[in-house]
């Protein structure tokens, strides 16, 4: 997994972005599940996939 992401500074850039306050108290619980959340992407965008592969339009298991 990829070690230079920097959650902190993705959610100080993500506030002036959209116009947002997170509180102090907030802040560590935000920087967080931000993290979490690019763990979670990293792991999806390194499955392997062929190029012809597309979305399901709806999930049948």
């Amino acid at each position: 997994m990829s070690d230079d992401f920097d959650a902190a500074g993705h959610v100080a850039h993500m506030e002036k972005a959209l116009g947002l306050k997170v509180e102090d108290d907030w802040r560590p619980v935000v920087e967080a599940h931000v993290s979490a959340i690019q763990k979670a992407a990293e792991l999806v965008l390194e499955t392997p996939m062929d190029d012809d592969v597309e979305a399901a339009p709806v999930f049948v298991p």
